[in-house]
């Protein structure tokens, strides 16, 4: 934790449903102000940060920063929109998408605040999109602010979280300070059975939201999602038609699409193009694949026939069983397929907060 003398403060850009806010105040910073767009997310991370202030609006609208920093380390945070840097998003992953250029306003931020610290994150894909243009883009601008940057990506799997998801992070530092990036902290990378056997058996299109837990803690980490509760919310389901259901039969664990008959699949024009994602059922005992839009990728439990629960996708994100997500099921399935993983973002503060004590 932060020591007395060190009074940590920081704003999160492009919060969504607020990972990297859970990740910064598990390392122990205070975070009173927060900048959101999605009316959806903004829901969820109002319910699960109440004391932080959230501005519901786009981030080109936002002109002051109105957080004290007088005796206090000041960090900027925030990942803009990364579906443009996204591998599997071929089609718009260049220079010509609007949405890539973000970073602009994350920077203008940066100049207007001008904070102690700022931490940017985004898909591994910013790194090889247009030659490493954006990332480039992104280090120069922050020299130009007078920033010192360090940066590298990261494998979650390695800091705690049960999903093997590689985000791309930048570090700067206002007083000439370099950093290296954290070190892995598991040696044995936790598995999709420790991270969700001790959750209710659902079935197909499960809607009951809270549920009291069927068993004891399966796993150290089952224990730390639990919080000492009794149950907990987010037991939802999408409800797959009975061909897909048909379907899933067929898929052992860490197969596909590949493992279906044929003849089960007459409905795809070509189903030779499906990209290995699509009907990947989870292997128990690894670590899960990147979880992105898990629903429309028809990602399969690794031993029900039925897609993932909101809570199962947030224990293999590494949300804590208390936060609750907001809005209809797809909503809150896209928050948490989006969000970063708070363990992850904790092990990126404590970088800054060892710095600074």
């Amino acid at each position: 934790m932060v020591s007395e003398k060190c009074n940590v403060v920081g704003v999160d850009l492009f919060a969504g449903a607020g990972g990297l806010s859970l990740g910064a105040a598990m390392a122990g910073v205070e975070v009173p102000l927060a900048v959101e767009l999605d009316k959806h997310a903004a829901e969820t991370y109002v319910a699960n940060h109440p004391r932080t202030k959230l501005i519901v609006d786009d981030i080109r609208n936002v002109h002051q920063i109105n957080v004290p920093t007088k005796d206090k380390v000041s960090i900027l945070f925030g990942g803009p929109p990364c579906q443009g840097f996204s591998t599997s998003n071929q089609r718009s992953r260049n220079r010509e998408n609007r949405l890539n250029w973000l970073f602009k306003e994350f920077v203008r931020i940066v100049g207007l605040w001008k904070p102690d610290w700022v931490v940017f994150e985004n898909v591994r894909g910013i790194v090889e999109t247009e030659g490493g243009l954006f990332r480039d883009s992104l280090i120069s601008d922050l020299r130009s602010e007078g920033y010192t940057c360090s940066c590298g990506i990261l494998c979650a799997s390695n800091f705690g979280v049960p999903q093997i998801r590689s985000r791309f992070f930048l570090i700067a530092s206002r007083h000439g300070i370099t950093v290296d990036m954290p070190k892995p902290n598991t040696i044995h990378p936790i598995t999709v059975r420790q991270a969700i056997s001790d959750l209710p058996s659902l079935p197909n299109g499960a809607n009951q939201d809270y549920l009291v837990y069927p068993q004891k803690e399966s796993s150290k980490y089952a224990r730390s999602m639990r919080k000492g509760e009794k149950g907990c919310s987010g037991h939802l389901v999408t409800r797959n038609a009975s061909k897909i259901i048909e379907r899933y039969e067929f898929i052992p664990q860490g197969g596909n699409w590949r493992d279906i008959p044929e003849q089960l699949m007459l409905n795809y024009t070509d189903r030779t193009r499906c990209h290995t994602g699509i009907y990947y059922r989870l292997l128990e005992n690894k670590p899960s694949v990147v979880l992105g839009n898990y629903r429309k990728n028809m990602l399969v439990h690794p031993w029900e026939n039925r897609g993932l629960s909101v809570r199962e996708a947030a224990r293999l994100q590494s949300f804590p069983d208390t936060y609750k997500f907001q809005g209809s099921i797809g909503f809150q399935q896209q928050q948490v397929g989006n969000a970063v993983p708070p363990q992850l973002a904790k092990s990126i503060f404590e970088v800054i907060i060892r710095k600074v004590q």
